[in-house]
């Protein structure tokens, strides 16, 4: 648990309704905002946001993490991602929504805080803080793995310092140029999706060196829903018939939701977005887009190109770092397209670092909400005269250095449960998401506030919210039902629940010693920040 001798804060006591307070001294943005000058800044351009929106959550999870899905059948994938496709849509117009009316620079955690009870923001923000300032040293140390295939002698420590140096540098300076180069690797990335979206397209309609037109032939032969297999104690095991199929749609669903894990980024980057009342609904109508073109459409054509129980594809996911564990390389390699794996092993490396990248801005900026909220040291609450938090970013790029771990087999063991740890965590975001906008509606139904003075709606609420917290719930309570099948596993178990342990343990610890009350929605705050 997260435990700090941190400041008496206003949010922890009962919250009641209070006029917004007149701003700081600092300056006057382009929409008209006063920017104080010891606080964030909204420097972040709408078309930065945009391409945010559009691909800078897209992760090595489509395109490699999709083939350990496949082997379930390419009905199973295509359930999966659909499915939870529209969980994490709902939970992005949700913060739209909420963004837009009540835009604020807490991040998630401060909607929490202000809707439900502190308690819950101060879980959910340190849930997020450590969820990315874990996964950052993982992200920068599969790009030394991915640069060993060309590069074997180096050890992938050098390639941690490098890069971990090169991406401080960018958090250290203002936010327009974090921006901008998010910008144009989410415009890469956008472009990889898309090539190989299309080839996978191309060789199923027989335009491969091979001729073979595949079409929808793998649904049939060997079928949509392949039956269930898992490792037990280095040996096989396979699961046939309808439970089998069950689980095998199941385990598609928990990669799924891993896949789209990082969505909610651009969420973060509202506080620094001028004029969210306009960009903000912007920025979230393209998440529908995105998932349908990129993931849906990514794993319909991967089922079409490549079946499930291929030889090349049960080999490749064995692989995992390097870009032959692509099975968009597989569909390739089956169709007479050779030296894919070499084009897709530099590509990947765009992602990577874009990836770690992201993890600075995400965790720094978690850390800052939280100070804000007095629930983290007041030295992360500053910031310089452009509006970066220079504390919170060196706190955020110290954990860099867990990636070392990897050097030695033993320690590497350990920093892998604690990334198949803090993986739940993105989804424990989802419902503290979920949870701070079905309170927020509950307040403006308490205060007699119509939904239509929302700047921006979306038809699918608020009745969407309850399903896609329902989904992620369940996802979250049976995401480790593999430790239990077909044997009992410790090590699976722990990795799967402990999670959600730590997390209703710091809601427990922060309500036990501040005291904190549930918010009520007729007190709830509904006036501070607003824009009708």
């Amino acid at each position: 648990m997260a435990i700090y001798p941190f400041r008496k804060n206003d949010s922890d006591e009962k919250q009641a309704v209070s006029p917004p307070t007149p701003p700081a001294e600092g300056y006057t943005s382009e929409e008209g905002d006063v920017e104080v000058e010891d606080d964030l800044h909204r420097g972040m351009k709408p078309r930065q946001l945009n391409m945010m929106a559009i691909a800078g959550a897209i992760g090595t999870g489509l395109i490699i993490g999709t083939g350990t899905a496949l082997k379930f059948g390419p009905g199973s994938l295509l359930i999966g991602y659909i499915l939870m496709g529209f969980t994490v849509y709902i939970v992005m117009v949700a913060l739209g929504e909420m963004g837009a009316w009540l835009p604020h620079k807490k991040s998630f955690s401060g909607y929490a805080t202000r809707f439900v009870d502190p308690a819950m923001g101060f879980a959910t923000g340190w849930n997020y803080f450590f969820k990315y300032v874990i996964v950052l040293p993982n992200n920068l140390t599969v790009t030394g793995f991915l640069i060993q295939k060309w590069a074997p002698n180096i050890n992938v420590s050098v390639w941690i310092v490098v890069f971990g140096i090169a991406i401080i540098l960018l958090n250290l300076i203002h936010v327009s140029f974090f921006g901008e180069a998010e910008f144009w690797m989410s415009l890469v990335k956008a472009l990889v999706i898309v090539m190989l979206i299309l080839l996978c397209f191309i060789i199923a309609m027989g335009g491969g060196p091979n001729g073979v037109r595949t079409g929808f032939w793998y649904w049939q032969d060997p079928g949509a829903f392949g039956p269930y297999t898992a490792k037990v104690n280095g040996a096989d095991v396979l699961i046939d018939g309808s439970l089998g199929r069950f689980l095998g749609v199941w385990a598609c669903m928990v990669q799924a939701t891993f896949a789209y894990l990082g969505t909610e980024l651009v969420g973060v980057a509202f506080g620094e977005t001028p004029n969210p009342r306009k960009n903000v609904p912007r920025a979230v109508k393209q998440t529908l887009g995105r998932i349908v073109s990129f993931y849906i459409g990514g794993v319909l054509v991967l089922g079409m190109a490549v079946k499930y129980n291929d030889p090349e594809l049960l080999k490749a996911t064995a692989l995992k770092n390097t870009g032959l564990a692509s099975p968009f390389v597989v569909a390739a390699k089956n169709a007479g397209v050779n030296h894919l794996d070499d084009a897709v092993n530099g590509l990947l490396m765009v992602f990577t670092v874009s990836a770690a990248n992201s993890d600075i801005y995400l965790a720094s900026r978690t850390a800052w909400a939280l100070a804000k909220d007095g629930q983290a040291p007041q030295l992360l609450l500053r910031t310089n005269r452009r509006g970066v938090p220079i504390p919170a970013v060196a706190v955020s790029s110290i954990f860099i250095a867990l990636g070392f771990m990897n050097a030695t087999k033993n320690a590497g063991t350990v920093f892998g449960y604690f990334v198949s740890l803090v993986t739940v965590f993105g989804a424990l975001n989802w419902i503290a998401v979920l949870v701070s906008y079905l309170a927020m509606i509950r307040g403006m139904k308490a205060q007699g506030i119509k939904r239509k003075v929302l700047p921006y709606r979306n038809p699918l609420l608020p009745w969407g919210a309850y399903i896609a917290l329902l989904v992620t719930i369940l996802v979250i309570v049976f995401n480790g039902w593999n430790a239990f099948v077909p044997v009992f596993q410790i090590d699976k178990f722990m990795t799967s629940y402990i999670g959600i342990v730590v997390y209703l343990g710091n809601i427990a610890w922060w309500k036990i010693y501040k005291k904190t009350k549930r918010v009520r929605p007729e007190e709830m705050d509904l006036v501070t920040d607003r824009r009708d």
